[in-house]
């Protein structure tokens, strides 16, 4: 029975087949046009702008950011070791100038506070007098001297101290 279903329409079920047969052929036809376009897409973005493929130019930029990142961290060495050698440097300093004998004329004495951050430094004082001059140096460990202190060296550490 089926076999005399299939001759009786046996030109409409071959022009169905064909039909579909044509419209399998034409949909091939569209998928391999899209994917040649689609593969062409792919290999200019593989190929990049300068010609290079995209897996070098990660593995450059990789190297580039590897070599930032070293610079990176000689530089915050070098800032680290700067700010060390800072901390000793003289960064506190105060000048107290005063008359030290009424038969001079005027404030050519003084004293100076130079001081670290620490307050580690010198006092460093000068006294003029009519016919000599003489200078001390003493020396300063957390703001505080071994030797005993004039009240104008007292005044200068204590100004110098102060500063930041």
């Amino acid at each position: 029975m089926i076999m005399s279903i299939i001759n009786e329409y046996q030109s409409i079920i071959f022009l169905v087949v064909l039909a579909f047969i044509v419209i399998l052929l034409i949909i091939e036809i569209l998928n391999r046009i899209e994917l040649n376009r689609i593969e062409k897409r792919y290999k200019k973005l593989m190929k990049g702008t300068t010609g290079k493929n995209i897996e070098e130019m990660l593995y450059e930029y990789k190297k580039n950011v590897e070599n930032a990142i070293d610079i990176v961290n000689d530089i915050k060495n070098d800032y680290n070791n700067i700010n060390l050698r800072l901390s000793n440097c003289v960064q506190k300093v105060s000048v107290i100038r005063y008359r030290a004998f009424d038969d001079v004329g005027s404030d050519l004495s003084f004293s100076i506070a130079l001081l670290n951050e620490k307050n580690d430094g010198v006092v460093l004082t000068g006294i003029y007098g009519r016919n000599e001059c003489t200078t001390f140096a003493k020396p300063i460990e957390n703001g505080i001297s071994k030797y005993d202190l004039s009240d104008e060296e007292k005044t200068a550490l204590k100004d110098a101290m102060t500063k930041k």
